[in-house]
């Protein structure tokens, strides 16, 4: 899917027409003055990262910056995130603006002079932290575009929320967390935006690109578990229990099948993955239970419905089969939905988007089958969700690392890019055209 997707861009930059678009000056003016502090802070988080839902280093350095812009931000909204309203000097519309801070249990192996040392205990294991995801370089174009737009504060109008998220990645069970989290405790009850704007940098596209879509973009994700239950035995003796790791690798060779010849992937992708298994303790001792994890990606929540019930027929029958009981456990809904781009908003925002990095380098992406919990905000209202290319110039994007490698490395002009588009796209949006 990868080398796809990154086939297909290059195919689409090497026939585009050639920009002929313009920044607005006072967004040049405001990338110059804010390139190095954002940088700066890019590194810093970096250098500095912290989990889901335990960014509090995260969140005060931001609350802080937004405090010196003479701003009053919100604090502990879904444990640490950071919410601030920009107050323009004209009336105009609402805006909301998101970036994520979390980072993830991925320990880092780049040669970056600012890699992340950093060490932390997650389920149950040791491992290094790193920002793989590119959600340092998300907080630190976030905090250069509220300073561009609070220096145009007087004449600027309208509102602008900035959102500083915890838990993009998943807060850790039993744990709520993320975009889901903020809405519960009433991010959208005392200001209602028109429309809410994100982005992501993304190894798959080639520093100085934007990618977009209309419509779905991004998959909706769920987790679920399955358990198998047999009967403890002596490994030299199977037939005196019910082996549940046989059964378990029976299920899981099936449920290969629920995509690959059960669900029409022609009309929309869909991706079933077991992602852990653990049975067992001792290499003669047949356990009693199998327990596995896996992710579910779709585009439609028909196909979801259908998949869903397809899994639990494999589970429950192919288990039934070896003699044990299989169970499956998964919500009725999606963990994230589809992150889905408005199309009237997303053909608004397009001349923004093309201004900034030239029409030839705005390409429509395909079918992601990732998932964003930014989806939430796009059920209240109106959202566009954008990526800036990350990969420098002269490495293949087919091969470049990618986003949540050890080894993925952000080419630093995205974060001009990224402050470029979403500052143009918010002045934009806010005086009622391009």
């Amino acid at each position: 899917m990868r080398k796809m997707l990154a086939a297909a861009v290059v195919a689409m930059l090497s026939c585009a027409p050639h920009a002929n678009a313009q920044t607005r000056p006072e967004v040049d003016a405001a990338a110059k003055r804010l390139q190095a502090d954002v940088i700066a802070w890019r590194r810093d988080f970096h250098q500095n990262p912290e989990l889901s839902n335990r960014e509090e280093r995260t969140a005060a350095k931001v609350a802080a910056h937004l405090r010196k812009l003479g701003l009053k931000p919100q604090t502990g909204i879904a444990h640490h995130g950071v919410v601030a309203i920009i107050e323009g000097g004209r009336p105009g519309p609402k805006i909301a603006l998101r970036a994520d801070m979390d980072a993830l249990p991925v320990t880092e192996k780049t040669d970056e002079p600012f890699a992340s040392k950093v060490v932390t205990e997650f389920n149950g294991q040791q491992t290094g932290v790193m920002h793989a995801c590119g959600h340092d370089a998300h907080t630190a174009i976030l905090m250069g575009v509220a300073d561009a737009l609070v220096a145009m504060r007087a004449d600027l109008p309208g509102q602008v929320m900035l959102i500083f998220q915890p838990a993009e990645e998943g807060a850790p069970p039993p744990e709520e967390g993320g975009a889901p989290l903020m809405l519960k405790e009433g991010l959208f009850k005392d200001f209602k935006p028109e429309a809410v704007f994100g982005l992501h940098v993304f190894s798959t596209l080639p520093a100085g690109t934007i990618g977009y879509r209309k419509g779905p973009l991004m998959a909706a994700s769920d987790f679920f578990s399955v358990q198998v239950v047999g009967r403890q035995t002596h490994g030299s003796r199977p037939w005196g229990g019910i082996d549940p790791i046989v059964a378990s690798a029976a299920v899981i060779d099936n449920l290969q099948s629920v995509v690959s010849r059960r669900t029409d992937i022609a009309a929309l992708p869909a991706v079933l993955t077991i992602g852990s298994i653990h049975g067992g303790i001792r290499n003669n001792i047949i356990p009693d239970d199998v327990k596995m994890l896996g992710t579910l990606r779709t585009f439609d929540d028909g196909q979801r419905k259908r998949i869903v019930a397809d899994m639990r027929n494999v589970i429950e029958s192919v288990s039934h089969a070896h003699g044990a009981k299989g169970t499956l456990d998964i919500g009725e809904e999606a963990g994230n939905p589809v992150t889905y781009n408005d199309p009237a908003l997303t053909t608004r925002a397009l001349p923004s988007l093309q201004a900034v990095a030239g029409v030839d380098k705005v390409v429509e992406m395909p079918l992601i089958t990732g998932a964003e919990d930014f989806s939430w905000y796009a059920k209240e209202v109106p959202a566009l969700f954008f990526f800036v290319g990350s990969t420098a110039p002269g490495i293949d994007p087919l091969t470049a690392p990618s986003n949540h490698s050890p080894l993925f490395k952000l080419d630093e002009s995205a974060l001009d890019l990224g402050l470029r588009a979403m500052l143009q796209a918010s002045l934009d949006y806010l005086g009622g055209g391009t």
